[in-house]
């Protein structure tokens, strides 16, 4: 039996707890997969995978279901410390190549700042399997007028959620590329 995902949808979401375990199951339910046992797999977006808006998805899983996710997650239990999650994703032109998902958490980055670095990695992981020359080294909005250029890449996004950690709580945050098999 081969599994491969026709669909997938981006989430995000926050939890505060006393507790690192329950702020996580916060952050799930926050983010609509809490019901789900979640496997985590690494960043191929498969070719010809429609990616569907979140409301969509999560109407679509059922409770106990085996969901495969792409998944970044971060906690703090520092008041006042800032924190990141974020996936990253980037699809190429030619729907029949498959596409990549990356995965990034970080201290002290406010949201665009995460959600671009992890739209880089993507796009940079895809950039590199399509033979796309470029600068590694450039900023990202250089290298993302490069890829595009190029046509071979089509689209690139991220979903990021940051918060601050609270006094005497845990704080998780997620992100994540959640698989719908049909």
């Amino acid at each position: 039996m081969t599994l491969i995902p026709t669909k997938l949808f981006l989430t995000k979401g926050v939890g505060r707890h006393k507790d690192k375990l329950q702020s996580f199951e916060l952050a799930l339910r926050n983010a609509g997969i809490q019901h789900c046992n979640l496997v985590n797999v690494s960043s191929i977006i498969p070719p010809n995978c429609e990616i569907i808006s979140a409301k969509e998805g999560v109407k679509m899983l059922r409770p106990g279901q085996i969901t495969f996710v792409v998944l970044s997650q971060n906690s703090t239990n520092e008041a006042n410390r800032l924190i990141a999650a974020s996936v990253g994703l980037a699809l190429p032109k030619d729907r029949s190549f498959y596409g990549y998902l990356s995965e990034y958490h970080s201290f002290g980055e406010s949201a665009k700042k995460a959600g671009d670095y992890a739209e880089d990695l993507a796009a940079t992981m895809l950039a590199t399997t399509l033979g796309i020359e470029f600068d590694a080294d450039k900023a990202w909005d250089e290298k993302k007028q490069v890829f595009r250029m190029s046509g071979k890449i089509v689209k690139t996004t991220s979903v990021t959620q940051t918060a601050r950690g609270k006094e005497g709580l845990w704080t998780t945050v997620i992100a994540a590329a959640v698989f719908i098999m049909e």
